[in-house]
């Protein structure tokens, strides 16, 4: 049976007809030149965006106007500080500080007119800032007044003993100590409380010789040698009242009862029952402290402000809640060299011997300074040695200048010099403003003056 030849000689299947054309097939060129015609239309778009765009888009990153004809242009803009003194160093918007322009118009951003910027006032730092955008900034304005300031000056201080109220026991003559009544420091004694009693051989020769002075009293001259003996018994420590039961007595008294002449607290102690004494040794030191001593340390800033008399109220940790009124009694005329500062003395009565000597104590001096010129204390700007505010010239201009500041009061601080009453000046946001200062600013009003003082 004889059939058709079969086909060994191509093995490829038929052409799909929904799968791609072949390359070089109509429709694929077809499709190649659709393309090109979407990328072209596409391309001559962006064109004609960018044309139509461009002078906004350099009006809005340079503050130009982009008109052909406009000098504010970045290439040409004039350049900072080229105003001399009152002259026009450029034109710019109080909205849009960036504007700088060379002729007065209008600001590409938002059309309002362009306000002259002098040469002065650039070198000063003097920026613009509108009205209205102050409160979206937080840029507060406050005016300068004259108001009382009343000065508090705090110090530290500690209680000491009155060192006019303080007295030494101490003998004039050697012996020997018996019958010691005080035997701890710290005791409270009264004028007239007996101390101790001396054995002094000197002493008992004193007494003898009284006696027999006496006893030969009838002739003018026995009568000065009682006087004379009795007066060396005196000087050595015998009151009138011993001297008297001596006479009374007749013999002498071996041991000498010697009495406190003072009242107060034994604050030092310096003998034992039972010692041997020279003369002048000091046996007790008694302190009365009925009235004591606060010494406050001020820093020398505040010791000019310090005077006699001044009112000054003393707290104390060991005490809460009660104050102590006091005066200034003296100002020591030196100064702690390694803390640097003066001593300031307060004298405060203690009848009920609540205050004790080495409390430490908080002390606050009042001082009333009278009407000064005054702004918040937030409108000051630090600068190193200088002190900075900015003062509102209006028309949105803000310029820095330069204050002497003196007290300073809760939240407020007196102006001594740069300002004067009614100027209006930054209290809020000053900072901002001060690095846009500095920015802007051409001149070498921001530059560090070390040398200032």
């Amino acid at each position: 049976m004889t059939g058709a030849p079969e086909d060994r000689g191509s093995t490829d299947p038929a052409p799909d007809p929904g799968s791609d054309a072949a390359p070089g097939s109509p429709s694929n060129a077809r499709e190649r030149r659709r393309a090109r015609r979407v990328s072209v239309a596409a391309l001559g778009g962006l064109v004609v965006v960018a044309i139509a765009c461009w002078r906004p888009l350099v009006a809005w990153f340079t503050g130009s106007s982009g008109e052909p004809g406009s000098t504010s242009s970045v290439a040409e803009r004039a350049p900072i500080g080229a105003g001399r003194g009152g002259d026009v160093s450029y034109y710019t918007c109080s909205m849009h500080p960036s504007v700088h322009a060379r002729e007065p118009g209008k600001c590409p951003i938002c059309a309002m007119d362009l306000t002259p910027v002098t040469g002065d006032e650039e070198r000063a730092g003097v920026i613009r800032i509108a009205e209205d955008r102050r409160g979206l900034l937080g840029i507060r304005t406050t005016r300068v007044v004259r108001a009382p300031i009343d000065v508090e000056i705090t110090a530290k201080g500690r209680l000491v003993v009155d060192e006019s109220r303080l007295h030494d026991i101490a003998l004039k003559l050697g012996g020997f100590i018996g019958d010691l009544r005080v035997n701890a420091s710290g005791q409270t004694v009264t004028r007239g409380d007996m101390l101790f009693t001396l054995y002094s051989p000197e002493l008992y020769a004193a007494e003898q010789e009284y006696l027999i002075a006496r006893q030969g009293a009838d002739a003018m001259r026995g009568e000065r040698l009682v006087h004379a003996a009795e007066t060396r018994l005196r000087l050595w420590g015998m009151s009138e009242d011993q001297v008297a039961v001596l006479a009374q007595r007749g013999e002498p008294i071996e041991r000498v009862p010697f009495s406190s002449p003072v009242s107060g607290v034994v604050i030092e102690k310096n003998v034992v029952d039972g010692a041997a004494v020279a003369i002048g040794q000091r046996l007790f030191r008694i302190a009365d402290l009925d009235e004591i001593w606060v010494e406050a340390d001020v820093y020398e800033a505040d010791l000019p402000r310090i005077a006699r008399h001044m009112p000054a109220a003393i707290t104390l940790d060991y005490l809460p809640g009660k104050t102590f009124e006091g005066r200034v009694a003296f100002v020591y005329p030196y100064l702690d060299p390694a803390s640097r500062t003066g001593r300031v003395r307060i004298a405060l009565p203690n009848p009920r011997r609540e205050l004790v000597p080495d409390m430490y104590a908080t002390v606050a001096f009042k001082l009333r300074l009278g009407p000064r010129l005054v702004v918040p204390i937030s409108a000051v700007i630090y600068t190193g040695p200088r002190r900075v505010v900015f003062v509102d010239l209006g028309n949105g201009a803000l310029r820095p200048r330069d204050v002497v500041i003196g007290a300073r009061s809760g939240d407020l601080v007196e102006i001594a010099s740069g300002l004067a009453e009614g100027d209006a000046v930054v209290s809020a946001g000053n900072f901002l403003v001060a690095a846009e200062s500095r920015i802007r600013s051409a001149g070498s009003f921001w530059e560090d003056r070390h040398d200032d003082r």
